[in-house]
């Protein structure tokens, strides 16, 4: 029985290290170009956010600190997806 008992939990403790390490690996992503978050096109003065499509025609000012309208984008799409059933980023 003892013996049983332990290999039981070894199966469970097993299925639960999975159960986190995809979490985990869903979570960090994959690295790849097509997960870009944001872009810095310097030759058109624009920084782009792919998480909720803002194009903004002053990277100037936005690297000079001014990012109270990406800010502010950025928490209204937070809002918009916890409304719309808890997803973190808008798409």
């Amino acid at each position: 029985m003892r013996v049983l008992r332990a290999r039981l939990y070894e199966i469970k403790l097993a299925e639960q290290q999975e159960k986190l390490g995809a979490q985990r690996r869903g979570m960090i992503g994959s690295g790849n170009r097509s997960e870009k978050i944001r872009t810095y096109n310097f030759k058109a003065n624009r920084v782009t956010d792919h998480r909720i499509s803002l194009d903004l025609h002053r990277l100037d000012q936005v690297l000079a600190g001014d990012l109270d309208e990406l800010v502010s984008a950025l928490v209204a799409a937070e809002r918009q997806a916890q409304l719309d059933g808890g997803n973190s980023h808008a798409s």
